[in-house]
Order: structure tokens, then C-alpha cells, then sequence
């Protein structure tokens, strides 16, 4: 007998609603297993947009942004 028919038996011989459980459990464990896609960078995402920020850009917006935040001192 194999696994899938070993576990299947089992699982009929469950009442419904550990059958509901071992079901949530199961997606659980598959949820864990999937492999997730790799994120793309923002760079990658407009780049179809004809969007050219450079560093510079960026470094100037920052300082923009956190220019008047208090510092500790």
C-alpha cells in the first residue's frame, strides 16, 4: 500500500470535521512548500515607463524627505 493510499484510508476514517482539519493542515503544509516568485525591482516594474531615476535622484529625495526630521544628539 502506498503513502497516498495509507493516508487516504485514515482520513475516511476520520469523522468530518477532523477531516477539516487535516484538510487546513495539509494547505498549510503546502502553502509552506510552494516556492515563492522572486520579487521584481522597481527598476524592473517601470521599465517599460521610460522612468530614468539615478542615485542622485534617490539621494535627494531622501534628503528632502528626512531633512527636517529632530536628530537625537
Amino acid at each position: 500500500m502506498s503513502i497516498e493510499e495509507s493516508v487516504l484510508e485514515k482520513i475516511r476514517a476520520l469523522p468530518p470535521e477532523k477531516q477539516q482539519e487535516v484538510l487546513e493542515f495539509v494547505e498549510f503544509l503546502y502553502q509552506r512548500s510552494v516556492t515563492k516568485q522572486p520579487s521584481r525591482s522597481l527598476k524592473g516594474l517601470w521599465a517599460d515607463l521610460n522612468v530614468d531615476i539615478t542615485e542622485e535622484d534617490i539621494a535627494e529625495a531622501r534628503r528632502e524627505l528626512w531633512g527636517g526630521f529632530p536628530r537625537e544628539v
